[in-house]
């Protein structure tokens, strides 16, 4: 909640209809469901963590559903849209293709798709462990194709926290 994510979210915003439904995958405590919401839109959030869906319930008193998006059945849903804010950058490569798939099963037949990943090659991890898998834009390209998605927007920018990472960023449909 400490960063405005306009710069980001705008280039979905603009291209959804009034009141459209979105699915965060991945909303942790609901910074993006909230601002979505207060622009008029239906929102839905989707989180592993128990406490920070809960956080998020509380921060934009919207439904948040709990789960693991590698195993989570998303064909139940029907969105307008799904944002996908940093939510594979724990993935291996080798994973992305099928929970990609899996997850745009919640995905109505004319929605679309905001995906943001870290740029670079290989992986990197953090102080907490954690491991982040790079891309670039031509990698990600092809693998929209094989998936049958065409990039409607891409932008990059650098990490709004002040770290010096480039992030890479699509609109899809």
């Amino acid at each position: 909640f400490n960063i405005d994510p306009s710069s980001f979210l705008l280039p979905l915003s603009e291209k959804l209809s009034p009141g459209a439904c979105i699915l965060d995958i991945g909303c942790g405590s609901g910074r993006d469901l909230l601002w979505f919401r207060q622009r008029g839109f239906e929102v839905v959030g989707f989180e592993r963590s128990p406490g920070l869906a809960g956080l998020a319930r509380k921060n934009v008193g919207c439904e948040v559903l709990e789960g693991d998006f590698e195993t989570y059945d998303f064909s139940r849903l029907s969105v307008d849209a799904l944002l996908l804010v940093g939510a594979l950058v724990h993935l291996p490569h080798s994973k992305v293709p099928e929970v990609l798939n899996s997850i745009n099963r919640a995905l109505k037949d004319d929605g679309i798709i905001f995906l943001s990943l870290k740029k670079g090659a290989g992986n990197t991890s953090d102080s907490h462990g954690r491991v982040f898998y790079l891309w670039n834009d031509g990698e990600l390209r092809h693998l929209f194709k094989d998936l049958g998605l065409d990039v409607i927007d891409f932008f990059q920018q650098s990490s709004k926290i002040g770290t010096d990472e480039v992030w890479i960023e699509y609109v899809l449909e």
